[in-house]
């Protein structure tokens, strides 16, 4: 499967979980958890989220990981919608997750530059 593709559908994974965490989900357990990062396996079977949170919210995503899928299913349009398993974040994350960012930004600037001007 086209890498590209797989990471889209990562970064919108993250993003309608993120808001379904914080606008849906109305468990307190799951209060003041983000979703750090989604990493789709390139066959779209199975997507790992870590989220910041303890034991406590894993235990409630998974709880709630086939609501989130069906309503992940008819925003997003799939055919196959990953199999969610959630994950806290390392300590290391953050570290990671500010070179995850900065390699996006750096990525952007280098397309924009390749573009012809008008």
């Amino acid at each position: 499967m086209d890498p590209h593709r797989v990471e889209r559908i990562a970064g919108a994974l993250r993003e309608e979980i993120a808001e379904m965490i914080e606008y849906e989900l109305a468990d307190p357990r799951l209060r003041g958890v983000t979703v750090t990062a989604v990493h789709v396996e390139p066959g779209l079977r199975r997507a790992h989220v870590s989220v910041s949170g303890g034991a406590e919210a894993i235990e409630a995503l998974e709880h709630a990981s086939s609501y989130l899928r069906r309503e992940l299913s008819s925003r997003l349009r799939l055919y196959r919608v990953p199999e969610l398993h959630f994950e806290t974040e390392n300590p290391e994350s953050p570290a990671a997750r500010v070179e995850e960012l900065l390699e996006r930004v750096r990525k952007n600037r280098e397309k924009k530059s390749r573009s012809p001007e008008k």
